[in-house]
């Protein structure tokens, strides 16, 4: 059967598969953004590890105030 390409680029990611179990992908490119980053962040102290390869990270900030 044919595979979309969305199912191509995971294939291609996939770094462990085990069943039963959510596969471990390979990420190429982190892509951060102020609002959104300090809870992956957060996530990953709390599980003890940290971002492998700082130099595939790309952070942008647009200015974003919150209001609440």
């Amino acid at each position: 059967m044919a595979q979309t390409l969305a199912e191509k680029v995971w294939d291609a990611h996939i770094v462990r598969r085990a069943e039963g179990e959510p596969d471990l992908l390979y990420i190429d490119l982190h892509l951060l953004h102020e609002v959104t980053s300090p809870q992956a962040f957060d996530g990953l102290r709390i599980a003890g590890r940290q971002v492998r390869r700082t130099d595939l990270t790309l952070a942008t900030e647009d200015h974003n105030v919150p209001t609440t």
